[in-house]
């Protein structure tokens, strides 16, 4: 296997694992703020249903942490293993990040097992819905660290040069990278968001099963409200990203809208096909990347012609831009619709047809976050450290990666699989309505 080979396969099962340990650390980033609001509207509103949604999403939690923190320690061994020469280079900076993930990750893991082993033990439900608060503020402190490692990825700064070594390093200018800001934000905010659209898939799903509970139906309401919220937070936010990729990464905007020549007025493509530099059967919006890149009609956007072109990304990434963009926009509108048509008593959202697409929203919001990670990953190609280290000269010179390749694969099959016969059995052998049934008696008997 020769070295382009190597680094070709080392590419392909760093992906392989990031896309499959997405899925686990995108409900690991949301889940526990849909945990900590449930069960503050069932405290608010003094409704069993509300903390009972909380102590079953806890539940179901639990599990996915543990497949997490899987997928999440093989991230840091091929790191090791497939990047040593990048890992040789800026180890030195991201490990502290690093560090305060692993922190931030422990803190979580320490209040989630307090929480749920305290369960009616307190006889002031606020006390212990105040054990969430840091296992929220930990879920999201974790994200954060490993989003600032990605954000130094893509604009690295806070430390010179010196024979291929990064030294003078300051650790706290590396960390808050230009890119910081937006990259949090949209993490965070898509992760609500689509721990959000799951869980109303789920409610959706048992509704259509015959569950006709009300015990769904809030559930249903309460996370479709809570979707649409994320929603056009994300929207917002991937605004501002728009602009801070016209400003320090403006290659991965062009290579993203096909757009080759620098000029005012540009607009925005999506779809299409690439006949050279012209796009065809595209839908064009006049002035809309312009508008986007900086915020007015007339503004100049840098064209993919300005740059080397061994530095120009995968002009395939435009597929991706766009069908993250599409699904975040279909998203906001169908939550936007389910919330409104139930505030006003539509017969709409409560046909078949209708909840079989909410079902699906989940799924759709899971793809919209894969379209945007692979955007991310992909649109920094042919860096890994941008302007320092292509990622060529980054990887492992091991012809063992494709074996690699197979054990990995197959064991994120048996987790995936796993994750779901352990959540189905779980949720099945104690269905909802059981639940209630249990504590209304266990109620009756502690009041008798």
């Amino acid at each position: 296997m020769g070295f382009e080979d190597t680094a070709l396969m080392s590419r392909i099962l760093t992906l392989m694992t990031l896309s499959f340990h997405i899925i686990y650390a995108t409900i690991g980033v949301g889940v526990p703020l849909m945990i900590m609001i449930a069960q503050w509207v069932g405290i608010r509103k003094n409704d069993e249903h509300y903390i009972l949604l909380a102590r079953r999403w806890a539940r179901g939690f639990v599990i996915t942490v543990a497949v997490g923190v899987v997928t999440g320690t093989a991230i840091g061994l091929q790191l090791s293993l497939l990047w040593p020469n990048f890992m040789q280079m800026a180890g030195n900076v991201i490990a502290l990040p690093l560090f305060m993930e692993v922190f931030a990750f422990f803190f979580e893991a320490i209040f989630l097992g307090i929480y749920l082993y305290t369960w009616d033990r307190f006889e002031d439900q606020r006390k212990h819905f105040l054990l969430l608060v840091p296992v929220a503020l930990g879920a999201a402190a974790s994200s954060i660290f490993i989003t600032i490692v990605n954000s130094f990825m893509n604009a690295p700064q806070g430390f010179d040069v010196l024979n291929g070594e990064l030294v003078n390093v300051s650790p706290l200018l590396a960390m808050f990278s230009p890119a910081v800001p937006t990259k949090v934000a949209h993490v965070l905010s898509t992760a609500f968001m689509t721990s959000a659209f799951i869980l109303a898939s789920i409610a959706a799903f048992r509704l259509l099963r015959g569950s006709n509970h009300i015990y769904h139906k809030k559930a249903l309401f309460l996370t479709m409200k809570l979707a649409l919220i994320f929603s056009v937070a994300t929207a917002i936010i991937g605004d501002f990203s728009g602009k801070y990729l016209a400003e320090y990464q403006p290659e991965k905007l062009a290579a993203a809208e096909w757009h080759f020549e620098t000029g005012p007025e540009a607009e925005l493509v999506l779809f299409g096909v690439l006949d050279g530099e012209e796009p065809k059967y595209a839908i064009r919006v006049p002035y809309a990347l312009s508008i986007l890149a900086h915020g007015v009609p007339s503004g100049e956007v840098i064209g993919l012609n300005d740059f080397p072109e061994d530095e120009i990304p995968p002009l395939w990434i435009h597929y991706l831009f766009d069908t993250m963009v599409t699904l975040g926009m279909w998203l906001a509108f169908f939550s936007f619709v389910f919330v409104v048509g139930s505030w006003r008593g539509w017969s709409l959202v409560k046909q078949k047809w209708f909840r079989w697409l909410t079902v699906l929203s989940g799924p759709l919001a899971m793809i919209a976050i894969e379209a945007g990670w692979w955007f991310t990953e992909v649109g920094r190609q042919p860096w890994i450290l941008r302007g320092y280290m292509k990622t060529s000269e980054g990887a492992t010179a091991s012809g063992q990666v494709d074996l690699m390749i197979v054990l990995f694969a197959g064991l994120y099959v048996i987790l995936g699989i796993g994750t779901v016969v352990v959540l189905s059995r779980m949720y099945k052998r104690n269905p909802v309505e059981k639940e209630l049934a249990q504590r209304e008696s266990s109620k009756g008997g502690e009041e008798s």
